[in-house]
């Protein structure tokens, strides 16, 4: 799956896709494996994008401040 393609919130969709089927633990060991690995990804890219969305919102808060 074309990961880095994906909104946040299809992100989010994804990886809790990812997790349930984890957690059921009917995925052998090598599905696992890449299925955490694209998990981790993923969690990483939203972490990314929220910390961006987080830092935008300060920025105009300060302007706002400023004005």
């Amino acid at each position: 799956m074309a990961a880095k393609n994906l909104s946040f919130e299809a992100s989010l969709d994804r990886l809790a896709e990812i997790v349930a089927r984890l957690e059921a633990g009917n995925e052998p060991l090598e599905e696992s494996m890449k299925l955490f690995e694209e998990g981790s990804a993923l969690a990483g890219r939203c972490y990314e994008k929220l910390q961006k969305a987080e830092q935008k919102i300060k920025e105009l808060s300060l302007k706002e401040d400023e004005a």
